[in-house]
């Protein structure tokens, strides 16, 4: 059993009782005589996963996603709460919106959903939202992400507002200006090949400005998912200066590098980019040392028909609800840069904290979101049998180690792993 949130990292036994945790090694006494067992052998019990920012596309552009089979993969990957992004059709800014999606969510039964509502109104950067509206209604955090905030302006006059309710606001930092038209990583790999490039710079100047209004208004700021060595640079610097900023990065960022763009492939074409190999090495000891406090999804779903187009015409966006935490594990844990222990924090215990969510633990009394891993399992990546809609990933066909065997939110198990249902799992 791995809580971070407690410091266990023991073999242990788990009693949940009516939807929450009971007790940690019980006695046989303890437990119910109808209690139903799941035999964890040799696996890994942890707090069920946290996403920070996944697109679900419901509703409006339910080609690409719903929230029905977004939260299918999501299972499957071991989450058992998302935060949804607000780049629905009509987008999350009014109070309706933001009850539809919780009303639908809770139609579904499957992963807890909570919805981030737009920062500006309709997503276009001139006026806020309706912020305390939107919170009252259940929005748990404000952004226009994946679009970044080019108006400096409103993003501190939000950041100022919201401390009122001890909120984040999300914010995916990118000069627009500078990456327009962009298409890949703006490096050597970019100039071979003829494409445009999305500058690391158009990332590091869009940072240094949202870790300034945090320090000036001290409100809550999340910014990621951040991919470039200056992102990792500035936000050390301004942490150790105990300002409250966290940061996120996604699995894509972690691994390889912008040399796999050289096949033209659009499943490579994800947001923010793939960086050089030097990016990715500061991304990884960066995570490792807690300078980034978070790994999250990245999903962003797209019908098979909008990335089966050429790489530059192709939207940016990937499944990875189901590949996430393999990812990690693959390129993280069983690589010794950081432990099982820190790689469940960062997807669990503080994504949780960042939110400010009843979740990432396992202590007495907690909400009884659960995920089961099999550390030893290997498995190989086929978009075609994933549970998301999408079935592009930059993943497909690696290897990856760690499966999720069972989900379980608030007691109930929700997803059991079978053959058709891990993409191709090895057993």
């Amino acid at each position: 059993m791995i809580d971070p949130a407690n410091g266990v990292d023991r073999v242990a036994r788990l009693l949940i009782v009516e939807g929450r945790i009971a007790a940690i090694d019980p006695a046989d006494g303890d437990v119910p005589s109808n209690a139903k067992w799941i035999d964890a052998s040799g696996k890994i019990v942890a707090p069920g996963l946290v996403d920070l920012g996944a697109e679900l596309r419901q509703p409006g552009r339910e080609e690409d996603e719903t929230i029905q089979t977004g939260s299918d993969a999501a299972l499957a990957g071991g989450y058992t709460s998302l935060l949804c992004c607000s780049n629905t059709n009509p987008v999350i800014d009014s109070a309706a919106a933001v009850e539809l999606v919780i009303q639908i969510a809770q139609r579904v039964g499957g992963v807890r959903v909570y919805p981030i509502a737009c920062l500006s109104k309709a997503r276009e950067s001139e006026q806020m939202a309706e912020l305390a509206i939107l919170h009252e209604a259940g929005a748990i955090g404000f952004s226009d992400s994946p679009r970044p905030m080019p108006n400096d302006a409103l993003l501190k006059r939000a950041l100022d507002y919201c401390r009122m309710f001890d909120i984040p606001i999300f914010d995916r930092p990118e000069v627009p200006g500078l990456a327009e038209g962009g298409v890949m990583h703006d490096g050597r790999v970019s100039l071979a090949l003829g494409l445009k490039g999305l500058p690391s710079e158009a990332e590091d100047l869009a940072i240094a400005r949202d870790v300034r209004l945090a320090e000036a208004t001290k409100g809550r700021l999340h910014v990621g998912p951040v991919s470039t060595m200056g992102a990792i640079d500035m936000i050390g610097r301004v942490k150790a200066r105990g300002i409250a900023i966290s940061a996120s990065v996604c699995p894509h960022n972690l691994n390889g590098s912008d040399e796999s763009l050289r096949s033209f492939d659009a499943r490579y074409k994800v947001h923010p980019p793939i960086r050089s190999a030097r990016h990715v090495e500061m991304l990884q000891h960066a995570v490792a040392d807690g300078t980034i406090d978070a790994i999250q999804t990245g999903h962003m779903p797209r019908a098979r028909e909008k990335k089966g187009n050429d790489l530059d015409t192709a939207p940016f966006g990937a499944a990875a609800l189901e590949t996430t935490l393999s990812a990690t594990v693959t390129d993280m844990v069983r690589t010794e840069i950081m432990s099982w222990t820190r790689a469940i924090e960062c997807l669990s215990t503080n994504p949780a904290k960042i939110a400010k969510l009843d979740a990432g633990t396992l202590s007495l009394g907690a909400v009884a979101d659960v995920v089961v891993i099999d550390p030893e399992a290997t498995w190989t990546v086929r978009p075609e049998a994933f549970l998301s809609k999408c079935q592009s990933s930059p993943m497909e066909g690696r290897q990856l180690h760690a499966l999720v065997t069972h989900t379980i939110v608030g007691g109930d198990v929700r997803f059991v792993a079978t053959q058709s249902a891990v993409a191709g799992a090895e057993v």
